[in-house]
């Protein structure tokens, strides 16, 4: 690694998260912190207003995921390297990634040696997978039938599972019914399902619930 500074940008909704990161990433010395954001619209102010080399990106980012901001922001931020952070080690959640422009991707417990030697690795252009991603195959989720889900999706489904409606579930969200109903689509549509009923054995067989 030279001894130029190297601008990073973390995405991660969760302050203790980010107060880890930015604890382990102090230490070294070729890194500077350029800018925190909580969810895809802070990520993206950030990357206006800043030169960011480098970017950490969480999975499961309110509203907009971080795989969809992933394509996104390689769309509009060609040169800013990405590396996925996420308590997911399942292939399918690493392999779109990737494939939306990527460069690497870690789980939340790596240490600071694995952080260090991802950004020297993606920095230096190569690929970087932690070594939990290596070792674990995903249990249950395949990369072909994976859905990725927003969090609002993750409430709902649990919230479906639980037997409630549309109304009862807008009302405990403070949502509109038409707007459940959407999720209610989308979710169905994602897991290629017709009902509710084959929704939850399959988002159960997935380990969604």
């Amino acid at each position: 690694m030279n001894d130029k500074m190297i601008n990073i940008l973390l995405v991660d909704d969760h302050s203790m998260v980010i107060e880890g990161m930015k604890a382990i990433l102090s230490n070294m010395p070729f890194i500077r912190i350029a800018a925190t954001a909580s969810n895809a619209f802070e990520a993206l102010a950030s990357l206006k207003a800043h030169s960011i080399q480098l970017a950490f990106l969480d999975i499961n980012l309110p509203d907009i995921n971080g795989i969809e901001l992933c394509a996104r922001i390689k769309k509009e931020f060609p040169l800013t390297a990405i590396i996925g952070l996420s308590t997911f080690k399942q292939r399918s959640y690493v392999s779109q990634m990737i494939n939306n422009g990527a460069s690497g991707y870690l789980v939340k417990s790596a240490g600071r040696e694995e952080i260090e030697e991802a950004i020297n690795s993606v920095l230096a252009g190569k690929m970087y997978f932690g070594a939990d991603i290596n070792s674990n195959k995903p249990e249950t989720i395949s990369e072909e039938d994976a859905p990725t889900l927003t969090r609002r999706e993750k409430e709902i489904l649990v919230l479906i599972a639980e037997g409630m409606n549309s109304n009862q579930i807008a009302e405990k969200l403070f949502l509109s019914p038409y707007t459940v109903d959407t999720h209610r689509k989308n979710l169905l549509t994602k897991f290629n399902v017709g009902n509710t009923i084959i929704l939850i054995k399959k988002a159960s067989g997935f380990g969604f619930l």
